[in-house]
């Protein structure tokens, strides 16, 4: 193999592969980026595609416009690839080189021989043409279906942040995804907090499909958001039994530039319709950035013991009083006015950091906040198409 590579792209590429690679595994292989130059016609372009999984999660990323003077493969560690990309930052482009287990990188006035493995050692990764049609090697997909990377990203960004991290209850680990005719649904919880979010597909996909529901992994949806740079493009997605498959920027049916693979969470996930509160009888609208700053202040003078800022709403002045004490630090109290509240007066505790949280992820200037009783979950609402609900904290 030997080709010639523009630096920049081919850093970027490696620093994405590299997310997906394993840290801490008894096989080395995992730990490396397999590098596949290919040659599709006449003349030096060509195409370089590197791979990388940790069993779990992989990725396959294409630079098209590579100088490709000897196909081939090879399979390098990835930490040493990144490292040496990165230190040749005043060389425009790089010269790779492989010939059995050993690759060449060379730039200007620079030489890396580094050792690597054999090929045949990397482990298989799904091929997403081979998903959509079935083979002998990969079952046949259950449903595929497309979407806009901006609108696939909106979905992700409203949920992931809810997500439970290293909880006992491996469902909540991740993401659950549902996909019924057009729609498409997000919804995560960590078991005090939930986050819905709904979109409208940009193409219905296998119309005859039935309802499908999957959870996928927070890893692989992190990722995933790194691999979006164009909210236009289109990202297929195809589900098969035990994984969820997103190729970004290809044509229907074909491979894009960036295949992320990876296997969904076993379990069942919580009956989440059944935590969305009904009956609640009081109606708070607020500007998202004076509640997100008056949070943010209140929450300065919390600590571990007393980690609820309370939220008294006062319907006669339209206003909101926070305040917040930690016994050793002192209080805060902070006064902010309503855009408009119905109901009777109430003081209700929440964790500023849910808070805040889920305001980040709104882009409309203006939310509702639902209550009913102290005891009682808050729901936040932004448009028709985002809902969170959030615990609240005793306040004693």
């Amino acid at each position: 193999m030997k080709v010639i590579c523009d630096r920049g792209a081919l850093l970027d590429a490696v620093n994405l592969v590299s997310g997906v690679v394993a840290v801490r595994t008894p096989r080395p292989q995992l730990t490396c980026v397999k590098l596949t130059a290919t040659k599709p016609g006449a003349g030096g372009a060509g195409e370089l595609t590197l791979s990388a999984t940790d069993a779990e999660i992989s990725l396959k990323l294409t630079l098209a416009q590579v100088d490709v003077s000897e196909p081939g493969e090879a399979l390098i560690p990835a930490d040493k690839l990144r490292q040496i990309i990165s230190a040749e930052e005043n060389e425009p482009t790089l010269t790779l080189e492989a010939d059995d287990q050993v690759c060449h990188i060379r730039g200007a006035d620079a030489h890396f021989k580094v050792f690597g493995f054999p090929v045949a050692d990397f482990p298989p990764i799904p091929d997403f043409a081979e998903v959509l049609a079935g083979s002998s090697a990969q079952p046949k997909a259950k449903t595929v279906f497309a979407h806009t990377a901006g609108g696939l990203d909106h979905l992700v960004a409203r949920t992931l942040f809810a997500t439970a991290r290293e909880n006992s209850r491996y469902a909540i680990n991740g993401v659950l995804m549902r996909r019924d005719g057009k729609k498409l649904e997000m919804v995560a919880t960590d078991g005090r907090r939930l986050a819905l979010c709904r979109g409208t597909l940009s193409s219905a996909g296998d119309k005859d499909a039935k309802a499908l529901t999957c959870i996928i992994p927070t890893k692989a949806l992190s990722q995933l958001q790194k691999l979006i740079h164009d909210p236009e493009e289109t990202v297929q997605i195809a589900i098969t039994d035990n994984q969820v498959l997103f190729s970004l920027g290809g044509e229907k049916g074909g491979p894009g530039r960036a295949v992320l693979t990876s296997n969904l969470v076993e379990g069942t996930f919580p009956p989440y319709e059944d935590v969305i509160p009904k009956d609640q009888d009081k109606k708070v609208v607020f500007d998202r950035d004076v509640l997100s700053s008056a949070v943010r202040r209140a929450a300065l003078l919390t600590n571990e013991e007393s980690r609820g800022v309370a939220m008294t709403f006062t319907g006669a002045k339209k206003q909101l009083e926070l305040t917040s004490r930690a016994p050793e630090t002192g209080e805060a109290e902070i006064n902010i006015d309503l855009n408009s509240y119905e109901g009777e007066d109430i003081k209700i505790g929440f964790n500023p950091l849910f808070i805040t949280d889920a305001l980040k992820v709104i882009n409309d200037p203006e939310v509702i906040l639902e209550l009913k009783a102290p005891n009682k979950p808050g729901v936040v609402k932004s448009g028709n198409d985002f809902l969170y609900v959030v615990m609240p904290v005793n306040l004693q």
